[in-house]
């Protein structure tokens, strides 16, 4: 697939992607909310008892994201929401970091009558467009902000069919409850990110015209024995969402 990106859950992050984590945390809360008050990297390394190595390699993870700017001579500052377009940055690197994103902001299910997936998106994907899949249609929210950061349907396989009375549409995760109540793991996930018109369908729900250029992310969640478990497409408006990447250099 095109543009298509694995990826798969590791037991530890390097130490400077976990102080990265703790420390976007701390700026989406509102804990700097004066640009000056960002702590220094000697104040970093004694808080958290980690190298200056660590430090420098998240505040360059975080500067990359667009959440901070490190100036000579005036230290490190926090990028105010208007610098980032009021965006959400979400970080990509593995599932928990899809978790983080579920965390950080809310999404409200409605379940729909199952139809076959669009024969597009089953194309793009290479999966038979023939069989009903269960469907469920939300939006995505960020606390303190009415537009919706995006608006996701998703399929569950028809496999499934003896847990779908279980899922919780205002729960967690709906990969999440798969693995919980059909005791499976999503040991795989792809992601294609497409850059598309927003469809008629859609463009209402983000405050937006059709036409109008938004960001599709269409992901496929694999059990361990590489069964499509979930498919969901997400449709962003693009300066309401960035992704952001680490990639280690062998």
């Amino acid at each position: 697939m095109s543009g298509q990106k694995n990826i798969k859950s590791k037991k530890k992050k390097p130490r400077y992607l976990e102080l990265a984590d703790e420390l976007r945390e701390e700026v989406l809360r509102g804990d700097y909310s004066d640009p000056g008050d960002f702590p220094t990297e000697s104040v970093l390394c004694k808080k958290f008892d980690v190298s200056r190595f660590t430090v420098r390699e998240a505040l360059r993870k975080l500067t990359v994201e667009g959440l901070i700017a490190r100036k000579r001579g005036s230290g490190t500052i926090v990028q105010p929401a208007t610098a980032r377009a009021g965006a959400l940055h979400q970080p990509l690197s593995n599932v928990g970091e899809i978790l983080q994103y579920a965390h950080d902001t809310a999404i409200s299910f409605e379940k729909l009558p199952a139809q076959e997936i669009p024969l597009k998106i089953a194309e793009q994907i290479g999966v038979g467009s023939k069989k009903k899949w269960f469907v469920y249609h939300g939006k995505r929210l960020k606390p303190g902000r009415k537009r919706p950061i995006a608006v996701t349907v998703v399929w569950l396989n028809p496999e499934l069919a003896g847990i779908i009375d279980k899922i919780d549409i205002n729960g967690a995760t709906l990969f999440g409850q798969i693995e919980e109540h059909a005791g499976v793991t999503v040991s795989r996930v792809t992601q294609d990110i497409q850059a598309i018109a927003a469809p008629k369908n859609f463009a209402g729900d983000l405050g937006l015209e059709e036409g109008d250029p938004i960001l599709r992310i269409l992901r496929c969640f694999f059990d361990e024995n590489d069964r499509l478990l979930e498919i969901s497409a997400s449709y962003h408006p693009g300066e309401r969402f960035a992704y952001s990447m680490h990639i280690e250099v062998d």
